[in-house]
């Protein structure tokens, strides 16, 4: 870059000089030598000053302050220099009267050189700063989704721990069966903490482990109906499936003591994967303390991935509550 600057500089002088002025072409060759010499000189020391300046404040009024400092160190060395180095009067003459001019037109180049290394350093600063924030941003989100996810499960697991305690003394078996079937959901859980997305069958599932388990704790009283209507197995983020399965077995089953049954539709609108699941719902009966855990952390992992509130939806009357939820064809 500073060579072509060089190159230019010299190039103009010389030719001013040499076919404007009429100059002879020795003269006009070291005038434009030294000319260009200086100036890129003073355009270089600027570069170094202006990327050397460590704060912002008045950054623009420092480069300049630089710009003309340069400005003048350059020109005063430039006469010395060619008045040394000239043997013609004419030309000596020449050079004292166009002084300002040349003071002039290297302040405005310089200033122009420092005002655009002081716009480039503050760009690269602010992408930087933005860079930073960004990645914190990311970091952060990360860290919210990792809290959400850890969430989801400890209060599943009380509730299975605690059903295995109860049928430990009233059926052995039953307990030993409930304790392999959710050591083996725990460790599909385990293997699926790294994936930011899984396939919609591994999913399912995954769904399927939590029931058999739940299956045990509330024998034939629960039935979990699965429609599945999609084609295509297509990616979903993890872990959003079962929270809410496992809200409407709560609500569903809460207050109640026949058998019920939980409906799941998968569906494909065009623009998402819908899920709707239905549980029976009595608006008489407080559910349980906690039960909205798990569609509160579903909301907010779903405005955490995708920035939107609309994707998760319910719906009741008198005999049934519905939880819509959708993953948008951006994210598939």
């Amino acid at each position: 870059m500073l060579v072509l600057f060089f190159v230019a500089i010299s190039a103009s002088h010389f030719w001013i000089l040499a076919d404007v002025l009429h100059f002879d072409k020795a003269t006009a060759w070291q005038d434009a030598v030294v000319s260009a010499g200086g100036v890129t000189f003073g355009a270089w020391s600027i570069y170094l000053m202006v990327n050397a300046y460590p704060t912002t404040a008045m950054f623009y009024f420092y480069a300049l302050v630089a710009a003309m400092v340069m400005t003048a160190a350059v020109c005063y060395a430039d006469f010395e220099t060619l008045k040394w180095l000239a043997d013609n009067p004419i030309y000596i003459e020449w050079l004292k009267h166009t002084l300002v001019f040349r003071a002039l037109f290297y302040g405005l180049l310089l200033a122009w050189m420092g005002t655009n290394g002081a716009l480039r350093k503050m760009l690269s600063i602010s992408e930087e700063k933005f860079r930073l924030q960004s990645d914190a941003a990311t970091l952060l989100r990360e860290a919210e989704l990792f809290k959400l996810r850890q969430q989801l499960q400890p209060h599943f697991l009380y509730n299975s721990l605690n059903s295995i305690n109860a049928l430990i003394l009233l059926s052995p078996a039953k307990a030993q069966q409930m304790t392999g079937r959710l050591s083996d959901f725990l460790r599909s859980s385990v293997k699926r903490e790294s994936e930011d997305s899984i396939p919609l069958s591994e999913e399912l599932a995954y769904v399927q482990s939590y029931l058999d388990i739940e299956s045990v704790r509330f024998g034939d009283r629960l039935t979990v109906s699965i429609n599945n209507n999609m084609v295509e197995d297509l990616p979903i983020p993890p872990f959003l499936l079962q929270p809410v399965i496992e809200n409407a077995i709560k609500f569903g089953l809460y207050g109640k003591t026949g058998a019920v049954e939980i409906g799941l539709e998968i569906t494909w609108d065009g623009a998402s994967v819908v899920f709707t699941i239905t549980n029976p719902f009595d608006p008489y009966l407080a559910p349980p303390k906690g039960t909205g855990f798990g569609l509160d952390g579903i909301k907010r992992r779903l405005w955490l991935l995708y920035g939107r509130t609309d994707l998760l939806e319910t719906r009741f009357d008198d005999t049934q509550f519905t939880t819509i939820l959708k993953i948008p064809a951006s994210y598939v």
